[in-house]
């Protein structure tokens, strides 16, 4: 993995923003002026030109991966699911190549398991559209894929803290804006889509980016500060702030880990996993018969290996705190290449949604 090779030497400033702000960052046209005061009033000497130079500069040197809303593909529109598959060790590299080969295919690892040693992304616009494209996967390769979609989301998106000012990262600023209502409606209406398709990728790292996008799109302002302030609301998007590249963080261990916990306690131990800082992704997930017994998952990341396998014990205590956790009842799948890793497509799944009606 390479996505750790940043050049980029995080001071005490640096190292506040990205506390503070990987979720929360205000929604309104000017919203470096109070992220700046924010910061101010924990200790931390920025103005509002600086914070917004900063942001620009760790963006321009991949310490960040973007500035922006995290837009949830999921309630844009179409479908994604994981799937895992055995690829003979003989045949490894010719069948990551086929199957990275499906446009549909957007994220691919190598995980270190006996038999289910390939776990890869389906994103696809039909929200019945993920069947197919495996049936042509399995094809293509003569291996048997095991789809794995979320059966319940328990959380998706933990920060990553670094020693330094705003350490618990509870700076939310999310607040601040337009007061807004959902829309009620389960389709993107045109405008939507063109603003979805411009901030997708981040916003821009000026002084105005509420502003710019609204030149872009020939919209005023203040509907592009409302909307997306909605989208945040309606789970359109995830949150609003600075996402770090973790590699560059330091954050460079990561595992899945897998357990088969008994049927009338995942909703107890869902949220109880979940609200451990240090897991990113937890979801419920089916069981195939045979294959593979586990029906829950837990992503970890730690900034070595030894922390890494630390935060994953204490998964196991949370779990032992409801039932008799036996060794035979979980797993833990390290990541030891990505095969590929590309965006999910979203142009095509948010244009499948998108309704005929303008708004008014």
């Amino acid at each position: 993995m390479t996505r750790g090779d940043v050049d980029y030497e995080f001071d005490r400033t640096d190292r506040a923003v990205v506390n503070a702000f990987q979720g929360g960052f205000p929604v309104v046209a000017d919203p470096y002026e109070p992220a700046a005061a924010a910061l101010r009033e924990r200790g931390v000497d920025v103005t509002a030109d600086e914070l917004c130079e900063r942001i620009a500069r760790m963006v321009e040197a991949g310490a960040l991966s973007r500035f922006g809303a995290l837009v949830n593909a999921e309630e844009i529109g179409g479908a994604a699911s994981l799937v895992a598959m055995h690829a003979p060790p003989e045949r490894y590299d010719e069948v990551a190549e086929t199957v990275n080969g499906f446009r549909e295919v957007a994220h691919n690892y190598e995980r270190e398991h006996p038999h289910l040693n390939m776990w890869f992304v389906v994103s696809v616009a039909d929200r019945d559209g993920v069947a197919p494209v495996l049936d042509r996967i399995e094809d293509a390769t003569g291996q048997e894929t095991y789809d794995m979609p979320k059966l319940r989301e328990f959380h998706v998106g933990a920060k990553f803290l670094m020693d330094g000012p705003v350490p618990e990262g509870d700076l939310d600023l999310s607040a601040l804006g337009p007061e807004v209502e959902p829309s009620g409606r389960d389709f993107l209406t045109p405008d939507e889509y063109d603003l979805v398709m411009e901030i997708q990728g981040g916003l821009p790292t000026t002084r105005t980016p509420y502003a710019d996008v609204a030149e872009a799109l020939g919209k005023p302002v203040e509907w592009v500060v409302e909307t997306v302030k909605r989208f945040d609301a309606e789970g359109k998007v995830r949150r609003v702030g600075v996402i770090p590249n973790h590699y560059a963080l330091g954050y460079t261990e990561n595992g899945m880990t897998v357990w088969d916990v008994p049927d009338d306690l995942v909703e107890a131990v869902g949220p109880e996993v979940a609200s451990l800082d240090f897991v990113t992704h937890c979801y419920r997930r089916p069981r195939h018969e045979g294959v593979w017994p586990y029906n829950f998952f837990a992503m970890t990341h730690g900034r070595d290996e030894a922390e890494s396998r630390e935060r994953i014990e204490q998964v196991r205590d949370v779990m032992a705190d409801h039932w008799d956790v036996g060794e035979e009842d979980w797993d833990t799948l390290f990541s030891t290449r990505i095969l590929k890793k590309t965006g999910i497509r979203l142009d095509e799944r948010a244009k499948a949604n998108t309704g005929a009606a303008e708004e008014a």
